[in-house]
């Protein structure tokens, strides 16, 4: 039997459904017992979701550009632009890459590059039209990361919301609310120097939602934060949720080594798994927590699905910025829930399921 810890009290309250500060997650992720964690997760998810279903989708990545002014230091994909090695596919390789991916069963496109200022604003226009035009509208287009379309404005000189406006009348269905990594400007002025700022990043996912496109949000753990830093990047994520909205689901990610002389961490699983478990309890206002099986492995990521994570990091159709540990096909996928213990069911980017009705989203009591 586990000792009475100082952290029960605020775990307890997590689980009624009481909503926990700053302070209470990082005296969580610094010495709660991670096992409590995440039970008390998993008791969360069960109370709001229910206890059977795992989910999981089908989706084609399209890296339109590897040419990148951001110049992150963990990302071994990009090239400068008009280095030799730099690429841009045209539209109709785009097309191609999708027409390869629907005779698959794939029905989602998620599109994302790099900050290249040397593709024009209607290069996107274009990829999102032609891609609507031969598919039509059942084919969901995620796009773009707040760094993308920071890049859109500063070649425009449109506000975020002209820019999303015209994005979404072309063909984008959703947001992708990728580059957040760690949202602390320390860490980002380490790591990211010339990518958005935590205020540009909230800035543009907001007019995102507030131009009527979700999306979802991730947390990247496993170099120079500090457990301060990832609480506060918690806090910009729910009270970003709390004012606007938008965000469907949520992933907690590790880095991977891309790069020579990154500064990398191991996180060990105990880490991973209480992380997934305070991301249910804090991100109180977030519906799904999605387990990263892609980056920690089968093993990590079945245990996730204990400890308050509903979906799983899904089939990916062509995955070039990160080595997959993760799933290959939709029947793996489908085996590794119900080998996990759950009901495997099918959804798309908006979280609407296939084959049975989408279980209730909790409300935002604190909108």
């Amino acid at each position: 039997m586990t000792k009475d810890e100082p952290t029960d009290a605020i775990l307890a309250k997590a689980r009624a459904g009481g909503r926990i500060s700053p302070g209470e997650a990082l005296a969580i992720y610094k010495s709660a017992d991670f096992l409590k964690v995440m039970d008390a997760g998993r008791a969360v998810r069960e109370r709001r979701l229910g206890a059977s279903v795992a989910t999981y989708t089908l989706f084609r990545i399209v890296n339109y550009t590897n040419a990148c002014t951001a110049g992150c230091a963990f990302c071994g994909f990009h090239r400068p632009p008009g280095d030799a090695g730099a690429w841009t596919l045209t539209p109709e390789e785009v097309l191609g890459k999708m027409r390869a991916a629907a005779a698959l069963g794939a029905r989602q496109l998620f599109l994302q590059g790099g900050v290249n200022p040397g593709i024009p604003f209607d290069y996107y226009l274009r990829v999102l039209g032609a891609v609507k035009d031969e598919f039509g509208a059942d084919m969901h287009i995620r796009a773009f990361s707040p760094s993308e379309i920071r890049g859109m404005e500063a070649q425009t000189g449109k506000d975020a919301r002209a820019v999303v406006r015209e994005l979404k009348s072309a063909g984008m269905d959703s947001v992708a609310g990728a580059g957040a990594e760690i949202l602390s400007d320390r860490v980002r002025r380490e790591l990211s120097p010339n990518k958005v700022t935590v205020a540009e990043w909230v800035r543009i996912m907001e007019a995102c939602f507030e131009e009527g496109l979700s999306g979802s949000a991730n947390i990247v753990v496993g170099s120079i934060e500090t457990p301060e830093e990832v609480v506060e990047h918690l806090g910009v994520i729910r009270d970003l949720q709390d004012r606007a909205g938008g965000l469907l689901a949520f992933i907690p990610w590790t880095f991977q080594r891309q790069t020579d002389g990154f500064p990398l961490r191991r996180v060990p699983a105990r880490e991973y798994l209480k992380l997934v478990g305070l991301c249910r309890l804090f991100l109180d206002n977030v519906p799904h927590i999605e387990a990263s099986v892609l980056g920690m492995g089968r093993e990590v990521g079945e245990l996730a699905l204990y400890a308050g994570a509903d979906d799983i990091s899904s089939v990916v159709i062509e995955e070039n910025v990160l080595a997959s540990r993760g799933l290959g096909t939709e029947g793996e996928a489908r085996a590794f829930i119900r080998d996990s213990g759950f009901q495997p069911v099918r959804r798309d980017l908006l979280y609407r399921m296939q084959g049975r009705p989408a279980p209730p989203h909790p409300p935002d009591a604190h909108c």
